[in-house]
């Protein structure tokens, strides 16, 4: 290749970006789609999602990380939820051409 060179990426394009790569997998959006319902630990989550539970304890990870998910501990167990701003968070990832203001 004949030279690179770097791009300037805004903190916002960048956040959008783990946002979107967090959903765009079909394991992680199945999580999702479970936590809507309600909050559950792991082992609820494995009865539903079909991955080794290191698996699933890595696509946790990335949702967590993108600001998706919350985590509370109850005893020994670790309870994930949908965070409160997570459809925010998904509508402010989308350029503003795809979706209308919030109303």
């Amino acid at each position: 290749m004949a030279g690179t060179s770097s791009v300037e990426v805004s903190p916002a394009a960048s956040a959008a970006t783990m946002v979107l790569a967090a959903v765009a997998d079909p394991v992680r959006w199945t999580v999702l789609t479970r936590l809507a319902e309600s909050p559950r630990c792991v082992c609820d989550l494995q009865e539903h999602v079909p991955v080794a539970a290191n698996l699933l304890s890595y696509h946790l990870k990335v949702l967590r990380e993108a600001g998706l998910v919350t985590t509370s501990r109850r005893g020994r167990w670790i309870d994930y939820a949908l965070a409160d701003d997570a459809l925010a968070r998904l509508h402010d990832a989308l350029p503003g051409g795809l979706v209308g203001a919030p109303s």
